[in-house]
């Protein structure tokens, strides 16, 4: 894998944080930066996941109309982790 060296302008105050907590972490200021880009990438990509999972539903739902009533599915939900754990309920239509 090939890097790049990308330059991020920052205020003084920013700066000046961002060299305290890479001191207190004794980490550098490159490393927290890294491990900041990573965590918010991951973030927002898990978000932008969901909502075109999301998307898709709505778009099956359109289609389809299948759907589970409410109450099947919080009944169902409140039985998980229990001796009495039921099968998902079936889609209506």
């Amino acid at each position: 894998m090939s890097k790049t060296t990308l330059g991020v302008k920052l205020d003084d105050e920013t700066r000046a944080r961002l060299k305290t907590l890479a001191e207190t972490r004794r980490r550098s200021a490159h490393w927290l930066m890294k491990e900041a880009i990573g965590q918010y990438l991951e973030r927002e990509e898990a978000i932008e996941q969901r909502n075109r999972e999301a998307d898709e539903a709505w778009q099956d739902y359109c289609e389809t109309g299948a759907f589970v009533r409410h109450e099947e599915m919080s009944a169902w939900l409140d039985s998980w982790g229990t001796d009495k754990e039921g099968p998902c309920p079936d889609l209506e239509r």
